[in-house]
C-alpha cells in the first residue's frame, strides 16, 4: 500500500529583495529553495545600479527584476517614496536588504515595520556603517561576525535576530576575514527569512521574537567556528 503524500497547504512567503552589488546573498537565498520545503517565495529583486550583477543571478534563476536609479530623483525622500511603489506592487510580506547601498529614510522604515530585514557584517552593535574587517582587524578583536536584524530608523540599530560569529586568525586580512564572515552570512540570513516565512520570527513591542519567546540583545548567536 502506498502513502499518499498530502499537497503542501502553507501559504507562501513573498519577499522582495533589494540590492546593490553582486547579489552573494541573494544567491544564498535562491540556493537555500532548491529543495522546495521552504515557504519563502522571491517575488522580485530591485536594485539602484542597473550593471549590479544580483540582477544576473536573479534573472538565471527566473525571478522578476526591477531597477530604479536613485541619481534621477531629487533626494531620498522623492526615490524611497518610488521604491516603495515598486516593491508594493509585488505585495510582498517581506522586504530583504542584502547589500543595498541606500541610507533608507524614517517613512520607508516605518512603511515596512516589523517586516524589512538587514544583514550586517559586524557583531552588532560593534562596527556599525562600513569597512567592519578593517576595523576588527585594527582593533585587535579575537572575534568578528554577521548579524540579521529587523530594520528601525536607526542605522545599523535594529533588534538583532541572529549572529554568527568567526574566530579572527594571526594573519587575517581584510579580505581573508571578509570571506569567512560571507560564507557565514550566506548561512543566517536564508535561515532567519525562513522563519520569518513560517511565522516563527516575529517584531514585538519589545524586540524580536523566535517561536513567541524573546530573543536576547544578540538574537540567536551561532558561535565561532
Amino acid at each position: 500500500m502506498h502513502a499518499v503524500l498530502k499537497p503542501d497547504t502553507r501559504q507562501p512567503c513573498d519577499v522582495v529583495v533589494l540590492l546593490s552589488g553582486t547579489g552573494g546573498n541573494l544567491q544564498a537565498m535562491i540556493d537555500s529553495l532548491q529543495d522546495g520545503t521552504s515557504p519563502v517565495r522571491i517575488r522580485a529583486v530591485i536594485s539602484n545600479r542597473a550593471d549590479a550583477y544580483g540582477l544576473e543571478r536573479a534573472r538565471s534563476a527566473g525571478i522578476e527584476t526591477g531597477v530604479l536609479d536613485h541619481q534621477a530623483y531629487d533626494g531620498r525622500e522623492a526615490f524611497d517614496k518610488a521604491l516603495i511603489e515598486l516593491i508594493d506592487a509585488f505585495a510582498p510580506t517581506l522586504v530583504v536588504l542584502a547589500g543595498f547601498m541606500r541610507i533608507l529614510t524614517p517613512g520607508f522604515v516605518r512603511h515596512y515595520h516589523g517586516r524589512l530585514l538587514n544583514i550586517h557584517p559586524s557583531l552588532l552593535p560593534l562596527y556599525k556603517g562600513l569597512h567592519t574587517h578593517q576595523r576588527v582587524l585594527e582593533a585587535g578583536d579575537a572575534e568578528h561576525g554577521c548579524s540579521v536584524h529587523f530594520v528601525t530608523e536607526e542605522l545599523d540599530g535594529g533588534p538583532l535576530v541572529v549572529q554568527a560569529v568567526v574566530s579572527v586568525e594571526l594573519h587575517d586580512t581584510p579580505e581573508t576575514l571578509a570571506r569567512r564572515v560571507h560564507a557565514q552570512e550566506h548561512l543566517i540570513y536564508p535561515l532567519a527569512i525562513r522563519w520569518f516565512a513560517e511565522g516563527r520570527l516575529v517584531l514585538g513591542e519589545q524586540g524580536a521574537l523566535l517561536n513567541g519567546q524573546p530573543l536576547g540583545p544578540r538574537g540567536q548567536v551561532i558561535p565561532a567556528i
